[in-house]
């Protein structure tokens, strides 16, 4: 059996026979030279190059130390030229290595000017990305000759490192104000001639909506909540408002629940009939025909479900990306934050949930459609009491400070009664009754908005504010499982159960 190692000689010897291993890394030396030799003879050469190279873009190791000391010099505001350069060289201790001071003096010597900088610069940065492509080809190939290295993961990795080399000093072009203007008029033209609609899409809860105006394109929004809070069946409510009702195409990225729960849910959700039902089958004739006059509505819905465990940064960017493109997604749902990976290796929890926020809204940007991200909140709720000390706060974002940092829109689900709260500071009843208590909101107002929440359907409504309430529960007369069964009336008719109906297999 032919071992790892006569495999990988002989893909070196293959290698060699091409010609491949005797070529020269990817570089432009001369290019690097007279960049390096302008920045020293033109004050203003650094700027025009300092968001396109970095240390790393040069090929020859003493112009790294060269363009090093250089930036050192540009940060503190001192002037560059030949007698700084050696100065900051010989401070860092790295004049020898950098040529000394002969090949300081040439290099300022064959240029008289900064011109083409820009050109130059551009060229250099392409070498860089080219060497970085080479490096990343070769640990590809030896990953998937090591037999202990697993291939998903040896993708999962190489998409992540592809978009960084992507992404990488790519130069951040600045315009005058007068097209940005243009364009913020043209918006707001176009808004007048709404008469009133909402900007943003719509989330079917009219309330939410009014503070919001329906979520932006391009804003990150994290909905926040502690464990059986309702983050999920929030998001599938939401879901269900805007791609059945509203018929504008969703994604959802599931890394906790399948694709067949997250079907589950939203039949119950859509057909109105107990999980529980759902899970073991026992519908009720009602139940059943309830099911065969709704279900039709989730049939050819603009869905697109993805249950992808361990998802990564590089693998959700080539995914969205395609479902964009392939079937115009206007948003994206990710349950949940704390669950998705970085892709980079050797950093710790709190580094890679800043490196997630982060990118979450560098694709909603690039995309330009909505994305929201589920979270966790921490345990610090748990220990607060009263009516307000349950109330979730942006403090209390699980793990980084950087996901409120990020976000455009921050919002914490609340729900009293799961803390066997039933009235609030006003005496209102909160027998099914959510908050949604919005924390954050770069653009707009903060506040407080309630959505009716169905225990039995795990999911959110509106709260119809005209409808009767059941009177305050004389608690000192009702036990707990009154109060938990306490909830809003509605005029609905029920119909009976006839609890010896067999149930019957359905497709869908």
């Amino acid at each position: 059996m032919e071992t790892y190692s006569k495999r990988r000689a002989k893909s070196t010897a293959d290698q060699e026979e091409m010609g491949l291993l005797n070529h020269l890394p990817p570089q432009a030396t001369d290019l690097e030279e007279a960049v390096l030799g302008a920045m020293m003879v033109d004050e203003e050469a650094f700027h025009k190059v300092s968001d396109t190279l970095t240390e790393d873009s040069f090929y020859d190791r003493k112009n790294q130390y060269i363009f090093s000391a250089i930036s050192k010099l540009v940060s503190k505001q001192q002037p560059v030229d030949i007698l700084t350069v050696k100065e900051q060289l010989l401070s860092d201790g790295n004049l020898q290595e950098a040529g000394g001071i002969g090949y300081l003096s040439r290099l300022a010597g064959q240029v008289a000017s900064a011109a083409h900088i820009e050109s130059h610069a551009a060229i250099i940065q392409q070498k860089s990305k080219a060497r970085r492509l080479i490096t990343l080809a070769g640990d590809i190939q030896s990953k998937a000759f090591d037999e202990t290295c697993a291939i998903d993961d040896t993708i999962q990795d190489t998409q992540s490192r592809l978009y960084k080399i992507a992404e990488q000093n790519s130069k951040k072009e600045y315009e005058h104000i007068n097209p940005v203007l243009d364009r913020a008029m043209a918006r707001l033209n176009e808004l007048a001639n709404n008469h009133g609609q909402m900007s943003g899409l719509a989330t079917g809860f009219t309330k939410l909506d009014e503070v919001t105006n329906g979520w932006q394109k391009s804003d990150l929004i994290i909905i926040a909540a502690r464990p059986a809070m309702g983050k999920t069946a929030f998001s599938l409510s939401m879901l269900a408002n805007i791609a059945v009702r509203f018929q504008k195409p969703v994604a959802m990225f599931s890394l906790e629940m399948s694709n067949v729960q997250l079907v589950n849910r939203l039949i119950s959700n859509v057909c109105e009939i107990s999980g529980e039902k759902l899970r073991k089958g026992n519908l009720a004739r009602n139940e059943w025909e309830m099911l065969d006059a709704k279900i039709n509505l989730l049939r050819d819905a603009p869905i697109f479900l993805d249950q992808t465990e361990g998802l990564t940064i590089g693998s959700l960017r080539a995914k969205a990306l395609k479902m964009r493109n392939d079937h115009k997604v206007e948003l994206i749902i990710i349950d949940y934050l704390q669950l998705m990976s970085s892709g980079m290796r050797n950093s710790n929890r709190q580094e890679e949930i800043s490196i997630i926020s982060r990118s979450l809204k560098a694709l909603a940007k690039e995309l330009e459609i909505p994305i929201i991200a589920l979270s966790q909140l921490n345990r610090n709720v748990e220990g607060r009491e009263g009516y307000d000390g349950k109330r979730p706060q942006l403090s209390d974002l699980r793990e980084s400070g950087s996901i409120e940092q990020d976000a455009d829109i921050v919002c914490l689900i609340h729900r009293p009664e799961y803390y066997q709260i039933y009235e609030d500071n006003h005496g209102n009843d909160m027998h099914g009754v959510a908050e949604i208590i919005i924390a954050k909101h770069r653009n707009g107002s903060t506040g407080d908005v309630r959505l009716a929440f169905h225990q039995n359907f795990a999911t959110f409504d509106n709260l119809d504010y005209s409808r009767t309430v059941k009177s305050k529960i004389n608690k000192k007369n009702q036990d707990n499982s009154d109060q938990q069964a306490a909830t809003i009336e509605t005029n609905a008719p029920i119909d009976p159960i006839n609890e010896n109906f067999a149930p019957r297999p359905v497709e869908f």
